[in-house]
Parts: structure tokens; sequence; C-alpha cells
């Protein structure tokens, strides 16, 4: 190694350290910062500023410190950056301990306006004091190392989490630490020391005004959706703050104009090659955005876990950390332009690459020959040509403040760039939750329930007979033929933040599993309304059967004090129906009686009459024989008296003949007395019979009363067996309905305590399915996101093209 490489060698390596230590920053923080955001309590919104505070900062610092270098010497200013870097990192680190994100947010600022110093100062300081042969392959270790850094500071984040544990979050600022007071202590010893030679006083004014311009115009750009600009940019997070940098920018030229050492050459827009210098380096900031994007886009083309898609960016690094010394020896041999061209060349065609063949059809060769041939092409672009460019067109005494302006405008871009990419991504992201959320099933098969078929016939009839219907309550029985239940997918509105959040950062890996998070909580949201239906349901029936079997046990209660009295009185009613028999039968006995008596009267009063015939005969022929023998008897005393005299004989003759008429009559007075103690017989036989007779037409129709009474009695004791039987039956139906009623309310019971059960069955079902759908779901989701990265790289390969009509109407410099 030569003097002179020896010379330079030493600085040169602390201004590559110092632009390394710088660069990563930007990106370092990137993986912890939801972790930030959630252990000091702000949300996704506010936690976005810890990246945003630093880029805009940044970007304003740079051609402030610039200035600052030009006039009181590199050195000075190179290590005030390098110390305030070192602090502001110290302080990042310590508001983990203090818990306020105010205080990282101003350390943040603080870092990026060290940072802001670093690249412009190193770049200008190594463009001028290493040698000219050597001078391209040194501007492309600057462009090499910061271009490195930038890809690798997520990963380096990454690897600081990972060491040091999630918790630990402040390390990820520590590591600065040591490097910073390293190149503190060998940069005041080794740099060489410049003397600044501007003597005009700082152009204050236009810093502040230049300063506000820029965060201006950055922060409007940020919040600008690029996807939809005619509806947020007249948000009023971005109209004002455009409006403010176009108000600002008429001020800021006659602020310069009038400044004796103006922090903004205005000279450097009038001149054609300046300006499209200007421009690329613009554009090269877009370009070397694409960066920033690498391990996700692998990641999500690849099927790789979240982080591990640095192992795509190391081969990229590699690549693009062989373009960038390479582009300095070719930058010394054939001119910045020509080298550039060919950068520009090699990432349009990366960008074809990625949009025709990686994103369509990835694979492990489709992206990685895709990411090399970028990364060949950044490590052309982002060394050593610009600045060589820059350089060959500017006073050297400006070479701080030109480099820093060349800073400026990369600093643009690659604040420009992330917002339109994002906003891209951020539209794709939204396509794809709803792709994915599509890809869900929409329907899942109804959960079993015990005895739904047999509730759904009992109810379904329950229904159609107006008399039972009451005990359906609320409960409709199609409700129990619920064959598969809806779940509404595109309900991620309601999701819970932070599952929202969770869907927003899943990848290509892990959205099934999130999907199945999204999946419970949508299962959560739509099926309690489902289970409170059913189990309200359920219970209005339950209800109605109680009411039902309340009026059942009523009723059967009534009916069987019904039933216990009809047989009081059905019994009283064979008592009475077996005395009136034996009444009856008593009647029956007496009428016989009766009949026998007046037949036995009858018989006498015949013998009777029979006999008062025989006297009447009888004492007829006694008459007939007292008037013969009284005739006899009047002619023997006639024929006495004649004779004068009894004859003899005659006397005893007339007395017999008077003895015979005495005997007779006197057996006719008997016959007579017989014949009228006869008929005083037969009259009262006859008057005995006419009372047996009355006696008997009356115990006639005392038993015809009875008999009817019986019948009756007999008539209506059959009427209330009937009843009885009726009321026997119905009271068997209500005993069976009850049984069937309690049997029913049993299955309902068993139903609505079986519902929570049987849906986290459903909701496993629905999880089975979403695994059958994976394949889907990851498809939909590489797809949809490839459509965003699709987009970005569009812009890349825009801001490549545009680079080569840039380069084709540069002009040679003038020196």
């Amino acid at each position: 190694m030569s003097a002179t490489a020896r010379r330079w060698a030493g600085p040169l390596t602390l201004y590559l350290l110092g632009i390394f230590m710088g660069a990563i920053d930007t990106g370092i923080i990137t993986p912890a910062r939801p972790i930030i955001s959630a252990q000091l309590g702000v949300d996704e919104s506010a936690g976005i500023w810890m990246i945003t505070i630093y880029t805009l900062a940044y970007a304003a610092a740079i051609p402030i410190m610039g200035k600052l270098a030009d006039r009181n010497g590199r050195k000075r200013i190179y290590l005030l950056s390098i110390g305030l870097f070192g602090l502001g990192s110290l302080l990042c680190g310590l508001s983990q301990d203090v818990g306020s994100f105010g205080m990282l947010i101003a350390s943040r600022a603080l870092q990026a306006i060290g940072g802001g110093g670093i690249l412009p100062i190193a770049t200008a300081e190594v463009g001028t004091t290493v040698p000219t042969e050597r001078r391209g392959l040194a501007l492309g270790l600057v462009g090499a190392v910061y271009g490195v850094a930038n890809i690798f500071g997520a990963s380096a984040g990454s690897l600081v989490l990972q060491i040091a544990g999630p918790q630990n979050w402040q390390w990820i600022f520590y590591v600065n630490i040591p490097i910073t007071v390293a190149i503190l202590v060998v940069g005041s010893l080794v740099l060489p020391r410049h003397t600044g030679e501007v003597t005009a006083p700082i152009d204050a004014l236009g810093s502040l005004v230049l300063v506000t311009m820029i965060l201006s115009l950055l922060y409007g750009l940020r919040n600008l959706d690029f996807l939809d600009v005619a509806s947020s940019v007249t948000g009023t997070d971005v109209w004002p703050f455009l409006v403010t940098f176009l108000a600002l920018v008429p001020i800021l030229i006659v602020v310069e104009r009038r400044a004796a050492d103006p922090v903004l050459h205005l000279a450097y827009f009038t001149d054609r090659g300046i300006a499209l210098t200007l421009l690329l380096s613009l554009l090269s900031g877009v370009i070397l955005m694409g960066v920033v994007f690498v391990p996700e886009f692998a990641e999500n083309s690849l099927r790789l876990p979240a982080g591990s898609g640095g192992y795509a960016v190391i081969a990229l690094g590699l690549t693009s950390g062989v373009g960038a010394p390479l582009s300095g020896r070719l930058t010394d041999r054939f001119g910045p332009r020509l080298v550039l061209g060919f950068g520009a060349l090699v990432c349009l065609v990366a960008a074809a690459a990625l949009i025709g063949w990686a994103i369509p059809a990835p694979s492990t060769v489709s992206v990685m020959v895709s990411l090399c041939l970028l990364g060949l092409g950044l490590g052309f672009v982002v060394g050593s040509p610009l600045n060589y460019m820059m350089l060959e067109r500017t006073d050297p005494a400006d070479s701080s403040s030109a480099l820093a302006t060349l800073s400026l405008m990369r600093s643009i871009g690659t604040t420009l760039a992330p917002a339109v990419m994002v906003g891209f991504l951020a539209q794709a992201g939204v396509v794809v939750q709803a792709d994915v959320t599509a890809a869900l099933p929409r329907t899942i098969p109804a959960p079993a329930l015990p005895h739904a078929a047999e509730l759904q016939e009992t109810l379904t009839r329950w229904k159609a007979d107006p008399a039972l219907s009451d005990r359906l309550g609320s409960l409709d029985p199609a409700l129990l033929n619920t064959t598969e239940i809806t779940i509404d997918t595109g309900g991620t509105g309601s999701l819970p933040e932070p599952l929202v959040q969770e869907l927003r950062d899943a990848d290509v890996t892990t959205i099934v599993g999130v999907s199945k998070d999204v999946a419970r909580i949508l299962f959560a949201q739509e099926t309690p309304a489902t289970i409170a239906t059913i189990t309200t349901g359920v219970q209005s029936g339950i209800d109605g059967v109680d009411e039902g079997l309340k009026g059942m046990s009523d009723a059967e209660a009534n009916m069987a004090d019904s039933l216990a009295t009809m047989d009081a009185n059905l019994a009283t009613m064979s008592t009475s129906l077996g005395r009136m028999t034996r009444e009856l039968s008593k009647m029956d006995e007496g009428l016989a009686g009766m009949r026998k008596g007046i037949a036995g009267v009858d018989a006498g009063i015949g013998g009777m009459a029979q006999g008062l015939t025989g006297l009447d005969r009888a004492i007829a022929g006694m008459d007939e024989g007292l008037a013969g023998q009284r005739e006899a008897l009047a002619q023997a005393e006639q024929g006495a008296a004649v004779e004068s005299g009894p004859a003899p004989g005659a006397g005893a003759q007339v007395a017999g003949l008077r003895a015979a008429v005495a005997q007779l009559e006197a057996q006719r007075g008997a016959a007579i007395e017989q014949r009228t103690q006869l008929q005083a017989k037969r009259e009262q036989a006859t008057k005995k019979r006419a009372d047996l007779v009355a006696s008997r037409a009356a115990l006639l129709r005392g038993r015809a009363a009875l008999a009817q009474a019986s019948v009756k009695l007999s008539g209506g004791r059959a009427d209330l067996a009937r009843a009885r039987a009726d009321l026997a039956e119905a009271r068997s139906t209500v005993l069976a309905e009850r049984d069937e009623l309690r049997v029913t309310r049993a299955e309902m019971v068993e139903l609505q305590e079986a519902v929570p059960a049987a849906f986290d069955t459903a909701l496993e079902s629905y999880l089975a399915e979403i695994d059958d759908a994976a394949p889907a779901i990851e498809s939909a989701y590489q797809q949809g996101l490839n459509q965003g990265f699709r987009s970005v790289y569009l812009l890349f390969g825009g801001a490549a093209a545009l680079s080569l009509v840039a380069l084709v109407l540069v002009g040679r410099p003038r020196r």
C-alpha cells in the first residue's frame, strides 16, 4: 500500500463507519416498533412517528449540516454530528427506563440531526481528499456501505432483539454508543483538519424557510393516499402542508438570492446538468427504497416465516456490495454517466424480472435471480457515480453543500417513495384482507343438537293444533331445523384493534392461523345471537310446557276429584238401585201374594156364590116344600075340621105336618140365616177383595213408580258411568300428554344445556374447514399482496427508466 493510500485509509474507515452507523439506524427500529408502541402505551398511528420523525429530521438537517461543514470545517462538524447521533441514541435507550414516548421521539429527532451531517460530510471529504485515481473506488465504497446499511438495518434490529430479548429494545440504540465513542476518540486524532473557507454569515432565515418547506412537503406527502389522491388531498393533514410548501417556494427564492452564503444554491437548479443530477439523486432514493420491501416480498413469495426474509436480503446485499465498489472502479475508467446508466438499466431489468417472472410465478429461482439483479443495479446506482457527477459540476469549496444537496434530494426520494409504496401495499392489504376473509368458509353445518328431530316433529304438531300452539311460546319449530349457520366474513370492521393489527401484520405463513383467530372472533360475534335465539326460544318453549304441565296437573287433579265423586255417586246409585230392586222384588212377592189372595177370595166368593145359589135353591125348595106342607097342613087341618072331629090319626098327621112345617121353617130360617151369614161373608170377601185389588193397584202404582225411578236411576247411572269412562279416558289422555310434555321438557332442557357445547364443536368444525381451505387462503393472501409489490416495483422500474432518460439529457460537466 502506498503512503498516500495509508494516509487516507484510516479516515476513510472512520467515515465509512459513521455512514454505516447513521444509515443502519434508519431501519433498525422497524422490527421493534410494535413492541415499543405497546410498551410505551401508544397506538399504531402514533408509533409510526418513531420512523417518520427520523426521516423528516434527517432530510431537514442535511443542507444545514453541509453548510456548517463548509463554514466551520468538516472534521469539527462531522465529529459534532457523530456526537449528536450518539447522544440521541443514548437518550432513545433511556426513554425505555423513563417510559416516555415523547422523550423517544425527541431523541430520535436528535439522532436524525446528527445523521443528517454524517453522510454529506463524509462523502464530500472522501470525494475531495482521496486521490483522483482512487476517488471512484472510494465513493463506491461510500455508496456500498450506505446501501448495505440501509438494506441490513431491519435485519440488524431483529438480531439485536433476538439477542437482548424483545423487552430490552433499548439495546438497538445502545449498540451505537461504543461506535460513537470510538469514532470520536480516533477521529479527533486521525481525521484531517480542513478549515472552512466560507466567511459570510450563515443563512439562518434561508435554513428556517428550507427546513419548514421540507417538513411541510414531506409531512403532506406522507399523509397523501396516492391511490386516492382526489379525496385524500382535501384532508386537513395534507393540503395545508402542500399549500405551505408552495407558498414558501417564492419566499425561499427571494431569501436565497439575498443571502450572502445561501444554504441552498439556487444556481444548482438553473444548471441543467446539476438539476438533472439532483433529479437522478431523487430517483436513486426512490430506487433504493425498493430494497425496504424486499424481506416482506421474499417472505410472501417464497412463503417464508416472518423475519426469515433477511436471507433474501443477504443475497441482494452481497450483489449490491459487489456492484458498489465495482461501480467506483468503472467510474474511474469509463465515467459516471455510463456506469450509472448501466446500473439504471440493470434495475429496470430487475423490475421487469420481478413484475413479469417472480411475482406471477414465485419460486426460489425467480425470486433470487430477480433480487440479485436488483442488488447489482443498486450497487451501481447508489454508489459513486452520482457523487462523482455532482462534484465535477460544482465548485470544490462548495463540495459539502453540493453533496449535502445531493443527499437531500436522495432523502426526499427515500421519504416520498415509501409513502407511495406503503400506499400500494396498504391498498393491497385492504384487498388481501377482503380476499382472505372471502376465502373463509361463509357457512358451517349447524351443530347437532340432542333430540332436535323429535322436538321438531313434536313442535310442528303443536304449531298445527290451535289448542296446543300456546305451548310453543316464542319458539319457532323451524329454528331446530337449521342446517347451517352463516358467518359474515365481511365483518372485520367490528374486530378488536389488536386482532385487526394482527391481520395487518400477518404473513403468508401465519395468515391461516390469523384467519382462525379472525374466525373465532367472527364466530363469537355471529353465533351469540343464534345461541340466544335458540336458548331463548327453547326457554320460551320450556315455559310454555311448564304452563301446560301446570294446567294439565290442575286438570288431572280436577278430573281425579270428579272421578272420585262420580265413583261415590255411582256407588250410591248402585246401592239405591239394589235397594229398589229388593223393594221391587218384595213388591212383586206382595203382588203375587195379593194375586193369590184375590184368587183365593175370588174362589171363596165363587164358593159362597155357589153356596148362596144352593141356599137360594134350598130355600126355594124349602119354600116349595113349606108351601106344599102348609098346603098339606091346611088340607089336613081343613079335613080334620070337616069330619067334625079329628079322624083318628089326623091330629097326629096335622101335628106331624105342623112339626114338619115348623122344622122346615126352622130349616128354612136356618137356611136363610145361613144365607144371610154367607151373604155377609160374601160381602166381606167382596170388600176384602176390593181392598186387595185396591192395595194391589196401589202396590202396582208404587211398583211402577219405583220401577220408573229405578229405570231413571239406572239410566242416570249409565250416563254417569259413560261420563266417568269419558272422563277416565280424558284423564288417561291428559296423563299421557303430561308424560309427553315431561319428556319433551326434559328434551328441551337437555337441548338447551347442550347448545353452548354444540356451538363449540361447530367452531372446531369451522376451524377444521379453514385448515382444509388453507391453500386457498394462503394463495389469496400471496396473490393479493403481490399485486401491491407489483405496483411497488412498477414505481421502482419507472424511476429506473426515468433515470435513463435523465442520463441521456444530462450534459457534460463544465470542468
